[in-house]
């Protein structure tokens, strides 16, 4: 990611100057998109190497959730390049320049397709585990994607002289960077609000569980993401076996399931023994005890005497 650092960075500088000279809006906006592509980058960089500090005390989880928030930062980054890039669309649809000149605009374009083509070459291996990449190559393919639409408003000025294709292409762009942004808003906000991934069904799990048997009832199931391929569940188990060896049994088979079938990498479990069998573990003497007191709890009801006010 260091490497896609220095080619935008570097290239980006030299758009802006070709789009201003050229006229072009279109290069211009991808040349600002390409700027907001450097902090996205860095910030991306900076996360990925504080999400590596180990775990502690304080920091149970570790830090993978400043991933999520720069992955966020990029998405809400990107709803704001897409929003400049139209508005500068629709004012120079209203003001059309009075030339664009169109050679160096298109061989600018063809260089930045080739940098935006590596970088999303170097960044597209990590993105299905990696959120915050996700969001970094986005605004690489987006980068891309401009330079396409430059390519085509460059051939369609220099073959028919549309100078209003440069304003359509740029709104173009803008509403395919706002369409790639908002499912990395979704999914970010899903995280950091410990919503339940949306691959996984509480609903069925919780009937997965209810299936082993020694298991009666399933309460407090709670099922989140710390960050993308690492999903985290709670559940207050009830159960019927007071037995340890046959609980720690039970609690073995539940994780492997857990893991293997639903990809929760790291399960909490509280056990509960059933009223039944809390019951049948009590000595004799302590059952009758309990008997008694009922007993006289019930008796004291009947004659219209609080049970804890007949010692008073």
């Amino acid at each position: 990611m260091a490497i896609a650092l220095v080619m935008v960075a570097g290239f980006s500088a030299l758009e802006l100057r070709v789009g201003h000279h050229s006229h072009s809006l279109s290069l211009v906006a991808d040349a600002g998109h390409m700027i907001a592509d450097v902090f996205a980058i860095a910030m991306s960089l900076l996360a990925t190497w504080i999400a590596r500090w180990p775990t502690s005390f304080n920091a149970p989880f570790g830090y993978r959730r400043v991933e999520i928030l720069a992955a966020l930062v990029n998405g809400i980054g990107l709803l704001l390049i897409a929003g400049w890039i139209g508005q500068e669309a629709l004012m120079q649809l209203q003001t059309p320049p009075t030339e664009i000149l169109t050679k160096p605009m298109a061989l600018t374009a063809l260089a930045g397709l080739g940098v935006h083509g590596i970088n999303a070459l170097l960044l597209h291996r990590h993105t299905d585990e990696d959120l915050n990449l996700r969001g970094a190559f986005l605004h690489t393919v987006a980068d891309a994607l401009s330079c396409l639409g430059v390519l085509f408003v460059a051939a369609a000025v220099y073959w028919f002289d549309w100078q209003w294709t440069d304003g359509w292409i740029s709104i173009a762009i803008a509403l395919l960077i706002f369409i790639g942004a908002m499912p990395l808003i979704r999914q970010s906000l899903s995280i950091l609000l410990e919503q339940p991934p949306t691959h996984l069904n509480p609903q069925e799990i919780e009937q997965h569980l209810l299936t082993f048997k020694d298991i009666t009832q399933v309460d407090r199931l709670r099922i989140w993401t710390i960050a993308p391929g690492q999903v985290h569940l709670t559940a207050n188990l009830t159960v019927n076996t007071a037995s340890t060896g046959r609980r720690d049994a039970l609690l073995n088979r539940i994780q492997t399931v857990l893991n293997q079938d639903f990809e929760i990498t790291e399960a909490t479990l509280q056990m509960t023994s059933s009223p039944s069998v809390a019951l049948s573990t009590l000595p004799n003497t302590k059952i009758r005890e309990l008997i008694q007191t009922g007993s006289d709890q019930s008796s004291s009801t009947d004659q219209g005497i609080p049970y804890q006010n007949r010692t008073g």
